[in-house]
């Protein structure tokens, strides 16, 4: 049908996420750090988005587009929110999911090439259905276990997906969102890598209650490391 629609310029577009947090039907998302008309059924065409937008970039046109559906709105809202709880990635272009190749390192001490392969790697922000967790070798790692112990990129995130966080100040348990992942992604296997500290114990529960969870057979290593920068399991 012929009517009334949003249209997003990309050129002026600066993925601030201001559109998408003003658009109370969920129909702008920001992808690849701009944002974009995720379908043409979310949008009313009543434009809460324009004023919002401090680069001008969202106008109106006339074009066929799908009548706006307002079942299929609250469906995506309840999705939206449903995951909520775990973190699910905002507005800000810097949670946008990407997948990097890794320079191939060489194996000397002074090597400092990165081996990460995907943005983002904090659970609470990492995309649930993001095509990196497909059939992957997954790195579940406390935060300052990469601080802690020097050769962190070429003997645990190499190769792998990583995830990190820190269940004492992040103030969640993961294991939901961690199910999720593993569920989605059929995960081959999970190396967990924590601190010595007690506070540490509750990423490699999360971990092991996740596959537990999911009722598979996927094989946990978990590596344990001194604060002062040793593997001591």
């Amino acid at each position: 049908m012929l009517r009334r629609i949003i249209q997003i310029d990309e050129e002026k577009c600066d993925g601030c996420g201001i559109c998408a947090k003003a658009c109370h039907e969920g129909a702008i998302g920001i992808v690849n750090g701009k944002a974009r008309l995720l379908r043409d059924d979310y949008c009313d065409g009543l434009g809460d988005c324009l004023p919002a937008c401090p680069r001008q970039a969202i106008s109106f046109v006339e074009r066929e587009a799908a009548a706006y559906d307002e079942t299929a709105v609250l469906s995506h809202k309840r999705k939206k929110e449903d995951g909520a709880q775990y973190g699910s990635p905002c507005g800000c272009p810097g949670s946008a999911p990407k997948v990097m190749k890794p320079v191939v390192a060489d194996t000397s001490v002074n090597s400092m090439e990165s081996q990460l392969s995907q943005w983002p790697v904090q659970i609470k922000l990492a995309p649930v259905n993001a095509p990196y967790f497909s059939n992957a070798q997954l790195l579940v790692a406390a935060d300052c276990s990469a601080y802690a112990y020097a050769a962190f990129h070429g003997d645990f995130i190499r190769g792998r997906v990583t995830l990190i966080g820190c269940p004492k100040l992040d103030g969640i348990d993961y294991s939901g969102k961690l199910f999720e992942i593993i569920s989605a992604g059929n995960i081959k296997d999970i190396t967990v890598v924590r601190m010595e500290v007690p506070c540490c114990g509750g990423i490699e529960a999360a971990v092991k209650d996740a596959v537990s969870a999911t009722g598979r057979d996927i094989a946990v290593k978990v590596v344990i490391i001194s604060i002062d920068g040793k593997i001591i399991r």
